[in-house]
């Protein structure tokens, strides 16, 4: 999941809508800290851009980098990791110069990736060089609007790109682009899966529409858009310059069901997805999962629990909802350093144990002989929630009972989250008790998925009894139809992005002084990926020499974009 920026200013003349795009990145940092980019356009079509791996601060220098992207109109993409590479050549946006020069910013996940690159192989002859589906959709869309054969488009042979483009693609997904010195574009899969809103401002000078697209309401609120609207499944929209919004329905709406991790997890609890408040969603999650404790412990045994305790910051707000419910105080007791990355994206589960320790410290005085209930939005794959549970011990809890406002997470995320591999999520093929065994609990408690979507559903502004969303990583089903053999495609791409993040991890640990044996290892003979997932120095294995081919396979160090000259694959000052 990403966080994607569409943005065009009424005045052709103005050269500053980085300065707002660049804005707009720091309100949706939460959505990607992967890599992150800015491209612009001039009224005479001329582009820039600037991005690669890292945080905003980090790619555009604290905002420096932002003069040296001139022009009226841009697109903006932070990336969070999905089932493949890291290396900065994939960040976003992408472009491609034919046909009329294509900016391009992609969230979601496809998930007919190899038939798409055959098509582009065999019968469109695109060449695809990076190992994203966004490019794949890109060159998808290039090839759809070539085919008018003509100098100069206009919006109807855009849609009827767009018509042609979701005839081939699926998945979930939501998309900007720009097309130079022309406009900017937004649409939305036929299911509404991934998010994306318009809003609109008068200009400096009130003489005019400024227009803006992005994944959150938040960001367009801050920014001072208003009449935010949400971009509806299946729909596209185009913004030219000095003309309003233009909508139309380029592939019919098969439903509309918006990813319920959105409202879990992803999402900043100050936006509004398709109507749906974040806040009030996790406030109902909070009573919920309240009623569900009670339930399962009864009421002598809640009364026993001294402090409802919150995992920062997430579930800060369905924490205070299930101590409110409960009559039981609710607490702080862990302070979360603010600077640090979320834990469960880091490469290798190493670095996610060292990453929460670094993330969170516990307050004895709010543990200290205590039953604490500790209440966090998921868990995943468990590291996160051993050591947190470690750590409420350490700091003298008598006993730690854990509850998650999701539901058991027990299959792969298809629609851009990489979450993890199925092998690798705690409660795949373990019960309520064996998690709390793994994480070292003394009871784990679940929200149940009727309980989830209900507490989602109610708030809709559609019917809530028909309201859907997209919970795949619950149980398996997804609203899309799954090809036979895409997870298998998956687990091959997700090896190969392991190995660039432990790999590039143990590079850093290296050259920051910080490296253990093993990640010396890493960087010196490369990694390989063993039978049971674990990405181990290639040379690791008894009995073995040098490992060669995929299994040694060792990255190359960078790998800079090649389709435009890009600020960010070069050094502050050698530019």
């Amino acid at each position: 999941m990403c966080g994607i920026l569409a943005l065009l200013h009424s005045d052709p003349s103005s050269t500053t809508a980085a300065v707002d795009l660049h804005e707009a990145l720091y309100l949706l940092q939460h959505r990607g800290q992967d890599a992150c980019g800015i491209a612009t356009s001039t009224a005479k079509g001329r582009i820039y851009q600037c991005k690669g791996n890292g945080m905003a601060s980090r790619v555009f220098h604290d905002g420096s980098r932002v003069a040296d992207l001139p022009g009226f109109m841009g697109l903006g993409h932070l990336r969070y990791p999905t089932a493949g590479s890291s290396a900065n050549a994939e960040a976003q946006p992408f472009y491609v110069n034919s046909p009329y020069g294509i900016c391009f910013a992609h969230n979601g996940n496809l998930i007919n990736a190899p038939e798409l690159k055959r098509f582009l192989d065999y019968e469109a002859h695109r060449h695809i060089n990076t190992d994203s589906d966004s490019e794949l959709m890109l060159n998808v869309f290039a090839n759809e609007l070539n085919e008018t054969k003509k100098a100069r488009v206009n919006e109807e042979d855009l849609f009827t790109s767009l018509e042609r483009m979701y005839q081939r693609c699926v998945g979930g997904w939501a998309c900007t682009a720009m097309l130079a010195g022309f406009g900017i574009i937004g649409f939305r899969d036929p299911f509404g899966i991934r998010p994306l809103v318009l809003g609109s401002r008068v200009n400096a000078d009130g003489n005019g529409m400024d227009y803006m697209m992005a994944s959150e309401s938040v960001a367009l609120k801050q920014l001072h858009f208003t009449n935010i609207v949400d971009i509806l499944p299946g729909q596209a929209v185009i913004v030219r310059r000095g003309a309003p919004p233009v909508f139309r329905q380029v592939a019919p709406q098969q439903g509309y069901a918006p990813d319920i991790f959105e409202y879990v997890y992803f999402a900043r609890p100050d936006t509004v997805i398709d109507g749906i408040s974040v806040h009030r969603s996790r406030q109902n999650m909070g009573l919920r999962l309240a009623d569900t404790i009670l339930k399962t412990l009864g009421p002598e045994a809640v009364k026993e629990i001294d402090a409802v305790i919150p995992i920062p910051e997430t579930s800060n707000i369905s924490a205070l909802s299930v101590a409110q419910r409960l009559d039981i105080p609710y607490s702080q007791g862990f302070v979360k350093n603010r600077y640090i990355f979320r834990t469960f994206i880091m490469p290798g589960q190493a670095a996610r144990q060292k990453g929460v320790r670094r993330k969170l410290n516990a307050m004895p005085i709010e543990f200290q002989d205590r039953t604490v209930l500790l209440v966090d939005d998921s868990i995943v794959r468990g590291t996160t929630s051993r050591e947190i549970v470690s750590m409420a011990r350490e700091a003298g809890a008598r006993k730690v009972i854990f509850a998650s406002c999701a539901p058991p997470i027990t299959h792969a995320h298809i629609y851009g989250i990489d979450l993890a591999s199925p092998q690798e999520l705690v409660a795949t093929d373990r019960d309520r008790q064996a998690v709390a065994n793994h994480i070292g609990a003394d009871d784990v408690i679940y929200q149940s998925l009727d309980d989830l979507k209900s507490a989602c559903a109610e708030l809709s502004p559609r019917d809530p009894k028909t309201q859907q969303f997209e919970v795949g990583v619950f149980c398996g089903t997804y609203v899309t139809p799954v090809e036979r053999g895409y997870f298998e495609h998956l687990e091959r791409i997700r090896g190969v992005s392991k190995k660039l993040k432990v790999m590039e991890s143990a590079r850093e640990a290296v050259l920051s002084g910080v490296a253990d044996d093993q990640e010396l290892r890493m960087a010196a003979k490369g990694v390989r990926v063993d039978d049971e997932g674990k990405v181990t120095a290639a040379e690791e294995q008894e009995g073995q020499g040098r490992q060669t081919g995929e299994d040694s396979w060792k990255p190359p160090r960078d790998q800079m974009d090649i389709s435009l000259h890009n600020f960010g694959d070069y050094p502050e000052g050698t530019t």
